[in-house]
């Protein structure tokens, strides 16, 4: 395992209780008035507790899709998401919400998604969507692969809209399977790892997960649910029992801000 300093596993909490204190003072960089949903998103992981058994906590997996990949210009026109609870994935807890975008919507990223302006005119625009969004998670760890992306987009939104961004942890299952990875060829004979590729759908086919289709933002929620509980149960069969554990082991996922 790999170790770190025991400020890692309380500076989350503390980052917290800080964001809580000035949001309501009314201080640093909440400039204008905080959503009632967003500071009970923050009440919700003031004291943020580590160690309770993995299985104790609820996950929310999600997936976005996007006019373009930079946060400071482009915009969310599609967000999927799907609950996970005692490690087991309901199909019909979901949510999927289509976004109309305010700006331009880039034909590269309509040919990927598929998605086009007919299809969004006449969805709500994001600061409509964000509250049904935070009420879907209502506590709830975030997941995602490469979820550093769509928080990004969402915070963005989140600072906009609502007056500050989201407090909730969130875990990535691209770098959960690096540190699965790593300590499955760690673990073995041959000391070199072969090359493999964290794309999420090339990840769903190397540990022969169920397959769905690409860049519909629900769809890609429920693959990475799949990878999610996969990577989560193997990594349980070792040392990992708490969500401390978890953080301790890998260090190749990260929380988010």
């Amino acid at each position: 395992m790999m170790s770190t300093s025991a400020s890692a596993t309380t500076g989350f909490t503390g980052r917290i209780a800080g964001l809580l204190q000035a949001v309501r003072k009314g201080l640093g960089r909440w400039t204008g008035p905080v959503h009632p949903l967003l500071e009970e998103n923050y009440a919700l992981f003031a004291d943020f507790d580590q160690e309770r058994p993995i299985e104790e906590y609820s996950f929310v997996v999600l997936d976005s899709e996007l006019t373009g990949l930079n946060p400071s210009r482009d915009e969310i026109v599609s967000i999927g998401a799907v609950r996970v609870a005692g490690f087991s994935i309901n199909p019909s807890d979901t949510l999927h919400l289509m976004v109309r975008p305010r700006g331009t919507m880039h034909k590269p990223a309509t040919l990927v998604h598929r998605i086009t302006p007919e299809a969004v005119a006449d969805k709500p625009p994001i600061e409509d969507v964000l509250p049904e969004l935070l009420r879907f998670c209502n506590g709830s760890l975030i997941v995602g692969h490469h979820v550093g992306l769509d928080m990004a987009f969402l915070n963005r939104a989140a600072r906009r809209h609502m007056g500050g961004s989201l407090a909730t942890p969130c875990i990535d299952t691209m770098r959960l399977a690096q540190a699965w990875e790593q300590e499955r060829w760690e673990a073995s004979f041959d000391p070199f790892q072969p090359s493999i590729s964290y794309n999420l759908r090339d990840l769903a086919a190397h540990y022969g997960l169920p397959r769905f289709q690409e860049h519909d933002a629900l769809e890609d929620a429920m693959q990475a649910a799949y990878l999610f509980v996969y990577l989560v149960r193997k990594m349980r069969g070792g040392s990992i029992r708490t969500l401390k554990d978890l953080f301790m082991a890998g260090r190749s996922w990260r929380w988010y801000m």
